[in-house]
């Protein structure tokens, strides 16, 4: 493997090599090591300077110029208040009555986690919309997830609750590579990975919690948990959600060093909405009371820039 500085940018030389070595030769100290020296490198040009995350209003050519051309991340504040999914799925509880009228016979992707004696177990299946809603309006220990559901999934009725935001299908040429929706009660968890094209995440109702990396800085964390875990840690190893990602050491792993240590952070609520740009990095967590759900737009940047903005 070739030698890659990954703390040039803000003068602090750490090799791939030396982090990959850390891990592999000090025992309990590995982790530790990795939280110090990367908060060294990622302090001293991100996060100290650019937490809390900048906010934006609802304004597209300020968004073009401050978010997608310079590939920065922000907080757009109640730009999506008037969602038509907001005030139909959750009122602001779930509306189970209205999703099993208009699709509890639809199958969708969910996660299940349980508690253990040896820890957290975790799988995932498909299952009518119908059984989540039960088990939402039931009392249990478990937590079922609705997790990266495709609008094209659900019934056409309930594909209307997400037109494309009008700042999504004016940014650029306005195509939509796939479009996710989330449900669940807190605590639920994403573990770190990073998205093949720009993102804008849209929180519908309760509360989520971003942590965010640069594209070098995320890879570096990442692919220092798995080589410690004797696991590659190329790129395309964190474009999917396995379920080694979910529960075990890599969970622990990443969930230390992710959020042991301060961090850019975007909080949001409902009609709140982040721009993840291409690569970047990000591990998210719904917390508070009550129903989390999201939605996320994924690519609808194909844009071709000339010397005068877009075309």
């Amino acid at each position: 493997m070739n030698d890659v500085v990954i703390g040039e940018r803000c003068g602090v030389n750490i090799s791939r090599a030396d982090t990959l070595s850390a891990f592999n030769h000090l025992g309990c100290m590995k982790l530790q090591w990795l939280r110090t020296r990367l908060r060294a490198q990622i302090t001293s040009r991100s996060f100290s300077t650019q937490y809390p995350l900048p906010s934006l209003g609802n304004d597209l050519a300020t968004f073009q110029k401050q978010c997608f051309q310079p590939e920065q991340p922000a907080i757009l504040p109640g730009a999506f208040n008037d969602l038509p999914a907001m005030k139909h799925w959750f009122t602001p509880g779930l509306n189970t009555d209205y999703l099993r009228k208009h699709g509890g016979d639809a199958f969708v992707p969910l996660e299940l986690t349980q508690s253990t004696p040896e820890g957290p177990s975790f799988r995932s299946f498909h299952a009518p919309l119908s059984l989540f809603l039960d088990w939402m309006e039931s009392p249990t220990p478990s937590t079922l997830y609705l997790a990266q559901c495709q609008l094209l999934d659900l019934p056409p009725l309930l594909r209307t609750d997400f037109p494309t935001p009008t700042l999504v299908s004016q940014a650029g040429r306005g195509d939509i590579y796939d479009t996710n929706v989330w449900i669940g009660h807190p605590p639920t968890y994403t573990p770190l990975h990073r998205d093949p094209n720009p993102n804008l995440f849209v929180q519908l109702a309760g509360e989520k919690v971003v942590r965010l990396l640069a594209p070098d800085e995320g890879h570096a964390v990442f692919a220092g948990v798995r080589a410690r875990l004797g696991k590659s840690g190329d790129r395309g190893a964190a474009a999917f959600r396995g379920e080694e990602m979910m529960q075990g050491g890599e969970r622990a792993l990443l969930d230390e060093v992710v959020w042991g240590t301060d961090g850019l952070e975007a909080r949001l609520g409902a009609g709140d909405g982040l721009f993840i740009p291409k690569g970047w990095w990000h591990s998210i967590k719904g917390v508070g009371e009550g129903v989390t759900g999201s939605v996320s737009f994924v690519s609808f940047f194909s844009i071709e820039w000339t010397a005068n903005g877009c075309r």
